[in-house]
């Protein structure tokens, strides 16, 4: 968890310096929108191989080198002086970010009862984003004060940290009670089911055939159009537009909208659980929750774009409060995924899923930047530019929406005809 809350603060720390950015680069809307663009491309490309790497090597090897690729990122980011060296910083982060998340859930199986699953995939997502309050407070208050470079050399350095905790004290599997008592400590307890075995001793299979079964999995479609539904408007407004669209287009301060960034992350704190305890007792609801979710998120941003003029800041705490509902709504996908899928094409699945929210992010991230330079001809950004490009992720979003009701039908009608 210490690295993946290092690499959600790498993640959104240049959504914080958005303003910053564009003043160090002298760059457009546009071209700020690329950079998170490329890291998220590259974060959406990387997740296939992540799988199929997790499958075969483990997810402590994959999770403690990404976090050393996520430090040494940022020190790049912390020396860049033009586009071209930042925008290499930004691909480096998007692979070593890569293997966060899903190391972290690869893990999860091998070491908990399966009832609890869900919980503790909810309490990944919403305990990582603490990392969003680390770029939001420490972060933002250490680049106003001391500056560029110095705000993204202690990010650095948190991210090196992580690495070697995983390297040291993160293990694939529990060890078993005989090799614990061997080595002189109390053995480890084992949940009920028991844990499952060592990543060394599932099955082998091609790289075609993992890939083919899993791409041709509803299942996996499923999780995917989940997680695009859920986490994209959520990462569209964390990762990059949220504090331009609410200090240049809504007027508020800059602290105003670090504080929204904190309700956001805190509402995701107090929804994981709920929604993790009632998806496992639950299961049936895991697919109309995950509707109402998307169409929460579409009244919240037609009720905020709606007025002429910009509209008073408590609106952002509404919507920040909702997009975090969304946000938590995506982390369902892996559970469609992990029930419907052979433990040795695990990693792989949820890879399939992570791709969705940030395949949806890159789209619309990019979309946004776009419209923006279009609308406001060269102009500072205003209101009424924001209301026109903030509207384009209608598009994603009902793409989302309408791909969660035919792939849930699609693994209804293939468990109605299995037999038994």
């Amino acid at each position: 968890m210490a690295a993946y809350v290092c690499a959600i603060a790498a993640r959104t720390s240049l959504g914080v310096a958005g303003v910053e950015a564009m003043s160090r680069f002298d760059m457009p809307a546009a071209t700020l929108a690329l950079f998170s663009s490329v890291q998220v491309g590259v974060y959406g490309v990387a997740q296939i191989p992540v799988g199929l790497a997790l499958d075969r090597w483990g997810p402590r090897r994959m999770l403690g080198g990404g976090a050393l690729l996520v430090a040494l990122a940022q020190v790049a980011m912390a020396l860049s002086q033009d586009v071209p060296s930042a925008l290499a910083a930004r691909v480096l982060l998007g692979v070593g970010d890569a293997t966060a998340f899903v190391s972290v859930l690869r893990l999860i199986p091998s070491w908990f009862n399966p009832f609890r699953i869900p919980l503790l995939t909810q309490l990944t997502s919403i305990l990582g984003l603490l990392g969003q309050v680390v770029s939001a407070v420490p972060f933002m208050g250490v680049l106003h004060r001391f500056g560029w470079g110095t705000a993204f050399g202690v990010m650095a350095g948190l991210g090196f940290a992580a690495a070697l905790v995983v390297l040291a004290f993160v293990r694939d599997v529990p060890p078993s009670p005989a090799t614990s008592a061997d080595e002189g400590d109390a053995p480890l307890p084992v949940p009920s089911p028991a844990p499952q075995p060592p990543t060394a001793s599932l099955p082998r299979e091609g790289l075609g055939t993992t890939l083919r079964e899993v791409l041709g999995s509803p299942s996996a479609w499923l999780g995917f159009f989940t997680h695009w539904s859920g986490a994209g408007p959520a990462m569209t407004f964390t990762l990059l537009w949220g504090v331009p669209f609410m200090t240049l287009g809504m007027g508020m301060s800059k602290s105003g909208a670090a504080g929204v960034l904190v309700v956001f992350t805190v509402a995701n704190i107090a929804l994981g659980p709920l929604f993790g305890h009632l998806t496992a007792r639950r299961p049936r609801w895991r697919v109309p929750g995950v509707v109402i979710c998307a169409l929460l998120a579409g009244l919240a941003w037609a009720v905020v774009l709606a007025p002429r003029v910009p509209p008073a800041p408590w609106t952002a705490v509404v919507l920040a409060v909702v997009l975090s509902a969304t946000g938590v709504s995506s982390s369902i996908g892996f559970d469609f995924v992990r029930e419907d899928t052979a433990r040795h094409r695990l990693g792989t699945a949820i890879g399939t899923t992570n791709m969705g929210g940030f395949t949806a992010t890159l789209l619309t991230v990019q979309g946004i930047g776009w419209a923006l330079d279009h609308v406001s001809s060269g102009r500072d950004y205003v209101w009424a530019d924001f209301r026109v490009a903030m509207a384009l992720q209608g598009v994603t979003w009902l793409a989302g929406l309408v791909g969660v009701v035919l792939c849930a039908r699609a693994v209804s009608r293939r468990h109605a005809g299995s037999p038994g």
